[in-house]
């Protein structure tokens, strides 16, 4: 029997990606005990996981901050005894909390970033370039190295109790018809659809009397914008500020499918098994961050020779017009149609 840490800080995708391999891996040994340290306000997605599974909240917006508040926190941490620890960020803040913990000791077994591949990945000058390792499959790596079991079995983190939809009935009531998701936005403008087209389809779909638009984004001006909308259209919802984080999840869980950027979204509506349409513009699923048992016909994009850009999509558009972003609206519209058409069956 062994004791575990678990370490995923950042970013919420990222984290979010965590988890069907954690629940996956803690349910191929069963007599290991698992603790993940994330940070504090990801703990809601760890939603019914396995009774082997503990997670520890870091709070790098306030209390540990500074670096004597990481030094305080690492210092709790290192009273504790694990026998293995599986650093799923691999970077300089994963680094220093381990070091000053005095974990070092322990084994450690870390991600593999493939940080030569995603140097080649941003050079615009390269011919081609080696599609990335998902980072799913990079992550079981990790715990494989370890040399602990690993069976992927995860589905849904509802698949052993169903969401609390209370909230949802309060906001839109008992569902009938199809209902669509949608996430116009992303951390990086790089990756965002032109917000004009993307309204014009939001109207669209909002013709069809059997259809419910639901709207997801932050609040201030992406909520500000979806208000809007939601105003201006029939049988449209905004559900920014209304929701915590595992709500969310629950009304995600009730979409036919929910359309977005490459962004959080694919991973959360992963984590439900709510099948997703993609819109990619700066980056590329061959970066390795397509969502959990996501279809790749599902992924919208065109090809051209200087995507992706980044990785991650924080870099400026060299060419300054994004033509990468310039898909039709009727593709996009086409194939939300095709999906809910014929809703498959969750696996």
């Amino acid at each position: 029997m062994s004791n575990i840490l678990v370490i995923r800080l950042s970013v919420i995708g990222d984290v979010a990606m965590t988890i069907p391999v954690i629940y996956s891996v803690a349910k191929s040994n069963p007599e290991d005990t698992f603790t993940v340290l994330t940070q504090a306000f990801l703990i809601p997605m760890f939603i019914n996981r396995p009774a082997n599974v503990k997670v520890m909240g870091l709070n790098t917006q306030a209390s540990e901050k500074s670096f004597g508040g990481l030094l305080r926190f690492a210092t709790i941490l290192g009273k504790n005894k694990y026998d293995k620890i599986i650093d799923l960020q691999n970077d300089a803040r994963s680094f220093t909390l381990l070091f000053c913990s005095l974990l070092k000791a322990t084994r450690i077994y870390r991600l593999d970033r493939e940080s030569r591949k995603r140097k080649l990945i941003k050079d615009p000058n390269r011919k081609s370039f080696e599609p990335l390792r998902p980072a799913i499959l990079r992550y079981e790596d990790v715990f494989r190295r370890a040399g602990l079991n690993y069976e992927e079995s995860f589905a849904s983190v509802y698949e052993s109790k169903q969401p609390d939809l209370s909230k949802i009935h309060e906001i839109a009531g008992t569902k009938s018809g199809k209902w669509i998701g949608i996430a116009p936005f992303a951390r990086y403008t790089e990756k965002v659809y032109p917000t004009d087209r993307m309204e014009e389809i939001v109207e669209q779909l909002a013709e069809h009397e059997d259809f419910r638009i639901f709207l997801f984004g932050a609040r201030g001006y992406e909520g500000e914008v979806l208000d809007s909308w939601a105003y201006q259209y029939p049988r449209v919802i905004n559900i920014v500020g209304k929701l915590n984080l595992e709500e969310e999840l629950a009304l995600i869980s009730q979409l036919d499918v929910l359309v977005c950027m490459d962004s959080s979204n694919v991973h959360f509506a992963s984590l439900v098994g709510t099948q997703v349409i993609t819109i990619w513009g700066a980056t590329h699923p061959d970066a390795g961050f397509t969502g959990y048992r996501q279809s790749p016909d599902n992924n919208i994009q065109l090809e051209m020779a200087c995507r992706p850009c980044s990785v991650v999509g924080n870099k400026p558009c060299w060419k300054k017009e994004r033509y990468c972003l310039q898909i039709p609206k009727e593709t996009i519209l086409g194939k939300i149609l095709e999906v809910v058409s014929v809703k498959p069956e969750k696996k």
